[in-house]
């Protein structure tokens, strides 16, 4: 029996060599693939080492729903100040967001609530704080705007208000007089509605919280914890995540953000929701 001409292939067996070689080359080269992307950190003080004074951090949660308590914490811990932090609101008194406000590590907030936190009221109304008020459904939009690339949006919300018109007290000064407003902004008809121009939120880092995590940073959130989670964590150039479940692998279509807009991970293990306001029965 002839043997077919090998050609500029070779033989069967060296083509087969030749596979073999490259599959294990491949194999070996998304081996160390999977390792350069593991984004993995040992402890929540590693992964805010780097945040230095000045820095607008977006924070995920509402309340004390979602808040990623651990990062805050470290953040505290290491000491960088004169912060702009970007979220719905400051938690409460003495807890989450509520410790940098007593400690004066914020100079700037851009939210939609201040609430029950009486230290954020108390810091805003003595002209220690400057608060750009968003109402939340365009302070969401804001952030996530930020992370897709988006520089700014046209929205009905605000329209007809102080938030397109200006004139919110941003800042008071010590003797109770105004010394920041907000200014007017950019409004637009379109097909006979008015809109209102608010621009994209990209943050220098942000810090969220999440129930699911894999070693590549997609995250799966739980129920109402969920709420600005993925918005803020889109809107940081370097977002990290804290995680109550760190697993191999996660079913694509249960990840509710992709990886891409996340940079480190730490893994806190099961985490208890304060409780913001406790109502009992008799």
């Amino acid at each position: 029996m002839t043997a077919r001409n090998p050609g500029r292939f070779g033989s069967f067996d060296q083509l087969l060599f030749v596979r073999s070689a490259n599959s294990c080359a491949l194999d070996e080269h998304y081996d160390s693939m999977d390792r350069m992307i593991d984004k993995t950190f040992s402890s929540t003080a590693e992964a805010v080492a780097d945040i230095p004074d000045g820095a607008s951090i977006a924070v995920g949660g509402f309340g004390l729903v979602g808040i990623p308590t651990l990062l805050i914490n470290a953040l505290r811990e290491q000491g960088a100040g004169e912060l702009t932090i970007i979220s719905n609101n400051c938690g409460t008194d003495g807890q989450g967001l509520g410790l940098l406000l007593e400690d004066g590590r914020i100079v700037k907030t851009i939210g939609s609530y201040i609430g029950s936190n009486k230290e954020y009221a108390r810091r805003y109304l003595e002209g220690e704080l400057t608060v750009e008020f968003t109402p939340q459904g365009t302070l969401a939009e804001r952030m996530r705007a930020g992370g897709a690339g988006i520089p700014a949006f046209y929205t009905t919300a605000g329209v007809g208000t102080q938030v397109a018109e200006g004139g919110l007290p941003q800042r008071y000064n010590k003797d109770g007089s105004v010394e920041i407003y907000s200014k007017p902004k950019e409004t637009r008809e379109f097909n006979g509605q008015l809109y209102v121009m608010e621009e994209g939120i990209r943050a220098d880092f942000a810090l969220v919280h999440a129930h699911k995590a894999d070693r590549f940073g997609n995250l799966v959130f739980r129920k109402t914890a969920r709420n600005f989670n993925p918005d803020a964590a889109m809107s940081g150039k370097i977002t990290i995540a804290q995680v109550e479940h760190l697993v191999d692998d996660l079913d694509p279509d249960e990840v509710h953000l992709p990886g891409i807009y996340v940079n480190r991970v730490v893994h806190v293990g099961p985490q208890e929701t304060g409780i913001e306001n406790r109502t009992v029965s008799n």
